[in-house]
């Protein structure tokens, strides 16, 4: 008789966001990823419900990457009573820990916000969870090397494998009496500037495999070139470059493209802001663990010195208010908050200026509306035309695209029972199956929110 083992998807199914995956062994539950929902309302209000499982009975969790909506429910996780240890790589840990403080941080804002304001639906306002939640999670994490197993027991191992996508960003290997799971995590681009590209399995029973962009192929396109010419043109007009940037590895992609353009004198030499006190305290860590991309610690320092960092919300204004042509560089990169609204509301009606799409834009996006073409976007309660220059650049994704995806598949050796396709929405996560069981001949599943299966 075969041991028990099943997953369970209580997150990231039917969407890219909220990531969590439950397995379940004879002896042991792992929960692999801990993310937040985002996006449409009726997806971050998943966050406030109990998760189907008790927190206090999950053993371990493991970590692909410290991007919010695969780290992001950690602090209320162990709130609600999670003892275990957090796994994942060494700059995982590093990054998760300045996104969830910041997290928490704005989770506490917006209920002072909203109580003070008196526009909240509960009396009073709670966080999700708090600064002190989130430093409980911190606590947790425990960084483990890449490419060894971890033997936690009862027959059950477990590896991280580079992947990409951001730095320290895995996939991951979890092996129950002989049977290999395989989570892709979030699969990065075999062409990344900074990182080196995706290792793939060579052997997989089960693959969990996301599917952001199943249903897209990027655009083959010179990325600097593109971008010397965004900048340019956005000079010649008297206007400013406003760049919405994830502030994990695109913003530092940035930072560097543009140094290496002005070194080249392709582009005038106009300030250049990070406005973003999060991407800083990132940048700082990707100086710490310069053995996890392929940039010099030289080449970086120099890159990073031609950065004017900003510090306080006062300064904010002060730049978004001058006149004079620039680039600037603010979270989020889905514009759904941060200090990047500040300067779109300056901006926007601005028909000189340009705001460029860099990167995913996830549905009930303030982003996704812009990609989508709306002429109007209300923030903080005001209405704004879109008059502006909207630039995508989708080769500066961190995501590969369909064919990535099929590239990253290629390495494994036989054919798995089943690829679970995840994370992504459901034109995506459809053209990616139809894709690998046409090409490969493949059983492919796209599993329901909640819905569990036994392997």
């Amino acid at each position: 008789m075969e041991s028990k083992l099943n997953i369970s998807f209580l997150g990231g199914a039917g969407t890219v966001t909220g990531s969590k995956h439950l397995v379940t062994t004879e002896s042991k539950q792992i929960l692999v990823d801990c993310g937040l929902f985002q996006g449409l309302k009726e997806l971050r209000l998943l966050n406030w419900e109990p998760l189907p499982i008790d927190p206090s009975t999950i053993d371990l969790v493991l970590l692909t990457h410290a991007h919010l909506d695969h780290v992001g429910y950690l602090p209320r996780l162990v709130a609600q009573g999670f003892k275990g240890k957090i796994y994942c790589t060494a700059p995982t840990g590093s990054i998760a820990e300045v996104i969830l403080l910041d997290s928490a941080k704005i989770q506490e804002e917006d209920a002072e916000m909203a109580n003070k304001k008196g526009y909240a639906k509960h009396k009073p306002a709670k966080p999700l969870y708090t600064v002190k939640d989130a430093k409980k999670a911190i606590d947790s994490l425990y960084d483990v090397a890449c490419n060894q197993w971890i033997d936690i027991g009862d027959n059950i191992r477990f590896r991280f494998n580079l992947i990409a996508h951001i730095m320290g960003a895995s996939f991951i290997e979890l092996e129950v009496n002989k049977k290999r799971l395989v989570f892709s995590g979030d699969i990065g681009r075999f062409d990344d500037p900074m990182l080196e590209e995706p290792h793939r399995p060579r052997h997989a029973d089960y693959i969990i495999m996301e599917s952001t962009y199943g249903d897209r192929h990027h655009k083959h396109e010179d990325s600097k070139k593109r971008l010397g010419d965004i900048i340019n043109s956005t000079n010649n007009r008297g206007g400013t470059l406003i760049i919405p940037s994830f502030t994990v590895d695109r913003a530092q992609d940035f930072i560097w493209m543009i140094w290496q353009l002005k070194k080249a004198k392709k582009i005038p030499n106009i300030p250049v802001y990070l406005d973003s006190p999060m991407g800083v305290n990132v940048s700082k860590i990707y100086a710490e663990f310069d053995d996890y991309h392929k940039l010099g610690m030289d080449v970086f320092d120099e890159a990073w010195a031609h950065v004017k960092k900003v510090a306080s919300v006062k300064d904010t204004f002060r730049i978004s208010a001058d006149k004079k042509s620039k680039i600037v560089i603010a979270g989020s990169g889905m514009m759904n908050g941060g200090r990047v609204l500040l300067y779109l509301q300056d901006h926007l009606q601005n028909p000189d200026s340009t705001v460029m799409i860099a990167g995913y834009q996830a549905r009930g996006t303030r982003g996704r509306l812009i990609q989508d073409g709306t002429k109007e976007i209300k923030i903080h309660g005001n209405f704004y035309k879109v008059r502006c220059h909207i630039e995508e650049m989708t080769s500066m994704s961190s995501h590969a695209d369909q064919d990535g995806l099929m590239n990253w598949l290629a390495g494994l050796s036989r054919k798995p029972k089943t690829v679970f396709i995840v994370h992504g929405e459901s034109q995506a996560a459809n053209a990616l199956r139809v894709k690998i069981s046409h090409t490969l001949k493949w059983d492919v599943a796209i599993p329901k929110m909640n819905e569990s299966y036994e392997l």
